[in-house]
């Protein structure tokens, strides 16, 4: 227990940092996801720092598990997590978007340890259902994790690809539904209301594990509790809070994508300290 407790605490310390590398990948006077970057920033944490198979010094070893960022505009955090984990130096993460530079504003294969081009919203988890697929007739152990926007929801596509997942048996599949309750305009339920999320994908024929996002604990049991369910894919539905860690940027639509003062920036560092 005390093993275990220490290794969530140092889960909990990287998410930490993960949140600092996105408000530097930001930096100041340039717009950028804080939100959404800070609401998965937990999630994204458990799967590069505790459940995913890799090799930073060879991207494309065939031995990997796939993450693919559906909700491409968060780019930023899926550059601080593969930067930590050693992709790339962490030196390079306040050079995002600079032009020719292989950190840019959506992902790109340009950007090592990045599996796909993402950005236009909902497509990514039909390209995770096609490499699930394909790993399955290839008889490979690899498993796929699919980062969804709840606003993302909206998009018909995600769903194509949750009926087609079921039908097929997809267990190597799991999908995460950051579900922060806001998109770029505001309230997802003031828009085009996605509830009930967790009802929905059942309905569709997924295994559902509701969680709290920024619980470490439930969130590493979910992606073990995940990898043994079979004949199903599994949707992890993690209920989140925009822009987690920063005080002013919690819970304000605003903050969905915007740039930072220079005393917005000193501040928002000094509380992920």
């Amino acid at each position: 227990m005390i093993e275990n407790r220490e290794r969530i605490s140092e889960l909990e310390s990287k998410a930490k940092i993960l949140r600092q590398d996105v408000i530097k990948c930001i930096g100041v006077g340039v717009a950028g996801h804080v939100g959404g970057s800070c609401s998965a920033a937990d999630l994204v944490t458990a799967l590069y720092f505790y459940k995913m198979k890799y090799d930073p010094k060879n991207p494309h070893w065939e031995g990997r598990d796939y993450f693919l960022l559906s909700k491409g505009h968060v780019a930023i955090l899926q550059y601080a997590a593969l930067a930590e984990a050693g992709f790339f130096p962490v030196e390079d993460l306040p050079r995002c978007k600079e032009v020719g530079f292989h950190l840019q504003g959506h992902p790109h294969l340009s950007t090592p340890g990045v599996e796909v081009g993402t950005g236009s919203l909902g497509q990514g988890l039909s390209l995770g259902l096609g490499m699930a697929i394909g790993l399955k007739l290839d008889d490979k152990p690899n498993r796929v994790y699919v980062l969804v926007g709840d606003g993302e929801q909206n998009e018909g596509q995600i769903w194509e690809a949750a009926m087609a997942a079921a039908a097929k048996q997809m267990d190597n599949l799991c999908a995460i539904i950051d579900n922060n309750t806001l998109q770029a305009q505001g309230p997802i339920a003031e828009r085009l209301p996605s509830e009930p999320i967790a009802e929905k994908w059942k309905a569709f024929g997924w295994n559902v594990i509701e969680i709290d996002g920024h619980n470490m604990e439930e969130i590493i049991t979910a992606l073990d509790q995940a990898e043994t369910i079979k004949g199903k894919p599994t949707a992890i539905i993690a209920h989140t809070v925009k822009g987690k860690g920063i005080s002013f940027a919690e819970n304000v639509t605003g903050f969905h994508n915007r740039a930072l003062t220079q005393e917005e920036y000193d501040r928002a560092l000094a509380e992920l300290a």
